[in-house]
């Protein structure tokens, strides 16, 4: 299991579009994946889940990661976060 912190850093934080680039790309895993910030946890795999964290810009969210190809999910999901999620801004 892996658990590592991350700081989210685009404009917007986790809204829509956001989130339906983590569910796509966390979908593509076997693996188990939520998200969890101070008070709330998300299924990494439901973009319903991971916009009722209301994690904004600066939110520091655990990746929470179980299964076989959890090396390869928390590097691809870590990739996307930092990327800001491809967003210009």
């Amino acid at each position: 299991m892996i658990n590592k912190k991350i700081s989210i850093t685009n404009k917007l934080g986790l809204h829509a579009r956001a989130a339906a680039k983590l569910v796509r790309l966390a979908s593509q895993f076997s693996s188990n994946i939520e998200l969890q910030t101070s008070c709330k946890t998300a299924n990494g795999k439901s973009i319903m889940s991971i916009m009722m964290l209301a994690a904004g810009q600066g939110a520091e969210i655990s990746l929470i990661i179980d299964g076989d190809d959890e090396k390869k999910a928390c590097s691809a999901l870590t990739t996307l976060i930092k990327q800001r999620f491809d967003e210009k801004e």
